[in-house]
């Protein structure tokens, strides 16, 4: 039976002179693209609704008494359409708008930054006039008028296409931009508050605020990072994928004389369009920070410093080290979210290979034995959902996610649906946050710990659910709640839905493909089945029984263990201590355990207290893939070429020095290792394995119970904020000045019993420390507090030692300050 594929209306008319057959209701400016005619324009955007407001794109139409605008025009039956082309009335047309477009736009063109790469530049030469007839002297504004740390306006410039401000509303949401004034005061502007009430301002804090500076069509918007920096014509453009989260964003970096410039978002209808969030967009700094790694150090015997090494040095000495640890409590290995698949599959195979160890684990933030059980069985080698079922989707519950701060590609995906034919979105949070509130979405205010037994027995969400093509999305941190994966198991199983598991990080889906855990092989392939290491064996040209085949330990217990003496050595690469659950804990097992071999970008409290320090490469100084939450490969070449290494190349120079040859220093190579390992469709590679032998059980883990808070407690919850103090976006005043502010979240009833209001200072703390911020009353659940878990001025896990679900103290701060 084949698919019945649905017939599409359609209707014929001319334009130029030629015939054609388009879709019923298409726009003219759309067929004629189409066709091959470029009809000139400023406000007209593809993935924006039309407005007709710049009237540029007009059109000679037979039968209609004056040029019509063709991006606002539907298609119909035997229409005839002249554009400038072929019709003098609508070339004059268009010359006449864009004389008027240029009576108040400066001539400021070799200083501006959209000089060079202009429409307004390119289409005043094509459609408009040699000669100027206005004489009089331009309007001018003050500028540049900063409507956020990071977006510059210059009022004169402005051609009033509302492209940013119709951007703002319906793809993003944020509403902080408008037109303003009227008639030839026309402008765009933010919320200004009361003069006599500081702080009512409402500037243009959104996370897709830079995606308005690269749609302006002119140079009104501009970045304060990149503003005057380079003309475009001195920039080299490379397609890159950014290394932030799970999303998969393609990306444009421009870099001059060694140095990334910019970043734009690149165009790829699959999954992110052509946009892409403001950290994406203008965290890459990082790169030339001050505390930047580019040699390797090695601790001095006598001083017991750091210091200054050559390679042959610092292998030589990080190989004797391990070799000792081998014999002497084992290793254990530690990587972090910024790692490519490539880097995290070298990682996985120096574990097994080099270390003889299944002591490996990428994730360094709080995590549960349910989770391995739920990544083998539900999310490794599956490809079950994308960006293009959300936009066919009955409907969408999100776990254990806040799409807009975790993943804003799922959120831009989502709202563009939900503004298209409102599609029913549903949460199980304590709070409905913005991004759940621009989302439309049904939040089912849950204490963190109980969501398990939500998903269980909402029949809300099983209705939902049951609907064909329903997607439940998971994040992480449902990972932490006992019993909450094997819930969501278990609800997707038995109502048809469709499973997602979308993590924080860029990383970390390529490296459970790469089998970097110490329950999983490449390609999901479980350690405790011996067809399975016979056939990596194989692969690998190893005798079968070299593979280590007892499960290693996870995170928590390589930490546990390494600070009670039992590990001989860590091997760490991209791990950040503030990330795991309990940063204080893991700087002490760094100091307790015998030899750390670090692997790092910058230096970190891990360089800190390592014994030897290899500096590698960034994701722009390297060839690579990330793997999305989708399952989807998105490569990228070098950007900046550099004498930095990439993990995998260190990796692959120290396991010889150990006196194994792992083959993983060239990416060709690696690639084709994955794509017959992990079933990954590596660019390069000719053939795509079938992934592992074995596909484990899913958890079956009961819920756990709520604990229950007593007088002057609460039970914590918390996520990220997008824009944080994450290491791979800090040092960027402009960036962080976006970011929101830090607050404390109760319910009304919390805030009654502590005698707060908005804005009055709470307290939040444990026996190991407090955090103070203001209050914000919130329609939640009673009895829980809401803080960011790693923004300014709330570094939850390091200043409270817990993480979401524990139990806090909380109490009136005191007078705000």
């Amino acid at each position: 039976m084949t698919d019945v594929v649905p017939k599409v209306d359609t209707v014929k008319l001319t334009i130029d002179g030629i015939e054609v057959e388009a879709p019923k209701g298409a726009l003219v400016i759309r067929v004629a693209e189409q066709m091959g005619i470029s009809i000139p324009r400023f406000c007209d955007h593809p993935l924006l609704a039309p407005a007709g407001a710049c009237r540029q794109c007009l059109v000679d139409i037979e039968g209609q008494r004056k040029p019509v605008a063709s991006c606002t025009q539907p298609v119909a039956e035997g229409m005839v359409v002249h554009t400038q082309l072929t019709s003098d009335v609508a070339k004059k047309a268009q010359e006449g708008i864009m004389e008027f477009l240029l009576i108040n736009h400066p001539l400021d063109c070799p200083v501006c930054d959209k000089g060079g790469e202009c429409p307004l530049q390119n289409q005043a030469m094509s459609n408009g006039q040699s000669e100027s007839r206005f004489v009089e002297h331009k309007r001018e504004y003050p500028k540049p008028l900063p409507i956020s740390t990071q977006v510059l306006l210059d009022r004169e410039r402005c051609v009033l296409c509302q492209r940013c401000t119709r951007f703002s509303d319906e793809i993003a949401g944020d509403k902080f931009i408008d037109l303003m004034e009227r008639s030839s005061n026309e402008q765009i502007g933010v919320f200004r508050g009361d003069p006599d009430s500081p702080g009512t301002d409402a500037p243009f804090n959104s996370y897709f605020s830079g995606n308005t500076i690269q749609i302006c069509p002119v140079g009104a918007l501009t970045s304060s990072q990149y503003r005057f920096r380079a003309r475009p014509f001195d920039l080299v453009s490379t397609p890159n994928a950014c290394e932030h989260c799970a999303a998969g964003c393609d990306q444009r970096a421009d870099h001059r004389r060694g140095k990334v410039m910019r970043r734009l978002a690149g165009d790829d209808p699959a999954v992110n369009e052509e946009w892409n969030c403001d950290k994406g967009r203008f965290a890459f700094q990082y790169v030339n920070a001050n505390d930047r790694l580019t040699t390797p150090l090695v601790r001095d015997a006598k001083t017991g410093e750091l210091r200054t090494a050559s390679w042959p040095e610092a292998l030589s000495v990080a190989a004797a080290g391990l070799r000792a640890a081998k014999d002497n409590g084992g290793v254990g290995v530690l990587t972090g979210g910024r790692l490519t698949v490539e880097d995290a599959y070298a990682y996985s195979k120096f574990a097994r290979v080099a270390l003889g160890t299944n002591d490996i684990d990428f994730r360094a933030r709080p995590l549960s034995a349910e989770e391995t059980e739920f990544l083998g069985s539900h999310v490794v080698g599956h490809t079950d959902v994308t960006y293009a079922d959300i936009e066919q989707a009955p409907a969408v519950v999100f776990v254990g996610l806040e799409p807009e701060e975790e993943c804003p590609i799922i959120f831009l995906r989502a709202r563009k649906t939900y503004l298209k034919r409102a599609l029913p979105s549903f949460a199980v949070a304590p709070f409905v946050s913005r991004g759940f509130e621009k989302l439309g979405t049904t939040v089912l205010l849950t204490a963190p710990g109980a969501e398990a037994e939500v998903l269980g027995a909402s029949e809300q969400l099983r209705e939902a659910l049951s609907a064909e093509g329903a997607i439940l999305f998971v994040g992480e941190r449902l990972g932490n709640v006992e019993g909450g994966l094997s819930a969501a198991a278990q609800l997707a199983e038995s109502t048809g839905a469709r499973l997602a598991w979308v993590p924080r990080r860029a990383g970390d889906r390529g490296a459970v493909e790469a089998g970097a855990l110490p329950t999983l092989l490449p390609g999901g392939r479980p350690v405790f089945d011996p067809a399975a290491r016979a056939e990596l064996a194989q692969a690998w040209n190893l005798d079968a029984g070299v593979l280590p085949s007892a499960s290693g330990r996870d995170t928590d217990a390589i930490i546990a263990a390494a600070r009670e003496g039992r590990l001989g050595a860590l091997v760490v690469g991209g791990v950040d201590p503030s990330d795991l659950s309990d940063p204080l804990g893991a700087e002490e097992a760094l100091d307790k355990v015998g030899f750390v071999v670090s692997l790092e970008l910058r230096a970190s409290a891990v360089t800190k207290r390592a014994d030897v320090v290899f500096p590698v490469a960034a994701a722009v100084e390297k060839t690579g893939s990330f793997v999305n939450w989708e399952g989807r490969v998105r490569p990228f070449g070098t950007v900046l070429k550099t004498q930095a290494m990439s993990d995998g190349r260190v990796l692959d120079t120290l396991g010889r020095e150990l006196g194994v040859d792992l083959r993983v220093s060239d990416v060709a190579a690696v690639r084709t290792q994955l794509a017959g390992l992990a079933s990954l469709p590596m660019p390069g590679a000719d053939a795509v394995g079938t992934g592992g032998t074995v596909r484990g059980a899913a958890p079956t883990v009961a819920p756990g119970a709520v604990s229950l808070p007593a007088s002057g407690q609460a039970i914590l919850a918390s996520w990220h904020h997008l824009i944080d103090n994450g290491s791979l976006q800090d040092g960027d005043g402009h960036l962080a000045g976006t970011a929101r502010p830090a607050v404390v979240r109760i319910s009304k009833s919390t805030a009654s019993d502590l005698g707060v209001v908005d804005g009055d200072a709470v307290t939040v703390g444990t026996d190991r420390g407090a955090i103070t911020l203001p209050a914000l009353v919130t329609d939640m659940v009673d009895g829980v507090v809401w803080i960011p878990t790693n923004s300014p001025g709330s570094t939850l896990r390091r200043t409270l030692g817990v993480t979401e679900g524990a139990l806090v103290e909380i109490s009136n701060g005191g007078a705000a300050k």
